[in-house]
């Protein structure tokens, strides 16, 4: 079996969407599944260095770049919808990772050429809130070819049972499967020297909040509530650490707000973090929090979790359901007294902390790269069956 992937972008400043790609080839590969991996070289207004319309391995995984030419939000590239015209035929099946994009739509039409079923990965961006955003635009792309690839596609591959429900309650949509992203739990037993590295940010307790720098991330909710626990002075010593990229003059408004409310000394902005910096500073969180407006997944729960840090999220993050069911942390609506008092409950309980930790340890298990793979296989094997191979 031959799986191509098709993404938009795959640089960091892009968030989860790139980072669990990565991941579930890595692990599909490991299943023996031939794939590749076709995207283009857009980072911002940057651009990746990268060679261009030449396989490579990235990540650990054959990919092939094409130039993005123009539009950030559309990342149009004429070179790959031409590649794809060509050589999508020799491939079982074309697993295409988002929606309103140049790159998402030229690959279902080349399937569509070539008879080749396609599934669709959208990301989140069927999701009610993701639509009304910059909506003349989306509805202009729905119209113009959206609407067609989601009908004609084998699959719509959603990641949590309420990202599945909001698109097809809204869009009455059909064909849905759930099958989670998956992370490599490695790191959740790391050497004894990386459990005891201390951070440099903090020797005191702290929550982490481990994500992109984005509006949509519930930031200055989360700035205000931590301030309002400080102004009745308790938890002192507790610090809010922010690790992420973001656009630099929000990432400034935010500093502002945090000094504004009385907090900056004990408000960190970690910036970027990676590898074993990233794990260190999951392990030795106290609470990790992602108050988002909407989240489709949020891998850095599940990466936390599988630590036993237990989470705080809002009932917007698409996991909440699942982080619920299982005690895994605390959901709390978006209002500041409500956040302040649910990480009052959070902070003062060390207790509670350690109890929903490890079912959250627990609930990580069932996101494993290896078990996913699993389901994936499953899924390509179960909707490429009967087709004839081309090429």
């Amino acid at each position: 079996m031959k799986i191509l992937h098709v993404i938009p972008a795959v640089a960091r400043r892009y968030g989860g969407p790139s980072q669990a790609i990565y991941a579930a080839c890595r692990a599909l590969q490991s299943e023996g599944v031939k794939l590749l991996v076709a995207t283009t070289n857009a980072d911002g207004n940057d651009e990746l260095r990268v060679d261009l319309g030449e396989v490579v391995i990235y990540q650990d995984v054959a990919t092939i770049f094409f130039a993005r030419q123009w539009s950030e939000a559309f990342k149009y590239s004429h070179p790959l919808a031409i590649w794809l015209d060509q050589k999508v035929k020799i491939f079982d099946l074309v697993h295409i990772h988002a929606v309103f994009s140049h790159s998402c739509l030229a690959a279902a039409q080349a399937c569509r050429n070539h008879e080749i079923p396609y599934i669709v990965r959208p990301l989140g961006t069927l999701d009610p809130w993701s639509l009304n955003r910059k909506w003349v635009r989306k509805r202009l792309f729905w119209h113009l070819g959206v609407k067609e690839m989601l009908r004609e596609a084998a699959a719509i591959h959603y990641t949590t049972r309420e990202e599945k429900r909001l698109a097809e309650t809204n869009l009455g949509l059909t064909r849905g499967v759930v099958v989670p992203n998956g992370v490599d739990l490695s790191f959740a037993t790391p050497p004894e020297e990386l459990l005891n590295r201390q951070m440099s940010f903090s020797d005191t307790p702290y929550i982490l909040s481990l994500s992109r720098i984005h509006p949509k991330k519930g930031f200055e909710l989360l700035i205000e509530s931590f301030a309002a626990l400080k102004r009745r002075g308790v938890f002192s010593s507790w610090r809010l650490v922010l690790a992420g990229d973001g656009d630099p003059e929000y990432v400034e408004h935010l500093k502002h707000l945090a000094a504004q409310k009385g907090v900056g000394n004990s408000t960190y902005f970690a910036g970027w973090l990676d590898g074993d910096l990233k794990y260190t500073a999951l392990h030795n969180a106290s609470l990790l929090a992602l108050p988002s407006y909407q989240e489709n997944f949020g891998i850095c729960l599940i990466e936390a979790m599988a630590c036993g840090v237990p989470v705080l999220v809002s009932p917007h993050v698409n996991l909440a359901p699942e982080i619920e069911a299982a005690g895994a942390g605390w959901v709390t609506p978006l209002k500041e007294e409500k956040m302040a008092g649910a990480l009052a409950e959070a902070l003062g309980n060390q207790q509670e902390r350690r109890i929903r930790g490890e079912r959250g340890r627990a609930l990580a298990r069932n996101f494993s790269s290896s078990e996913v793979a699993i389901k994936l296989i499953s899924l390509y094997q179960a909707l490429s069956k009967g087709r004839r191979r081309h090429g």
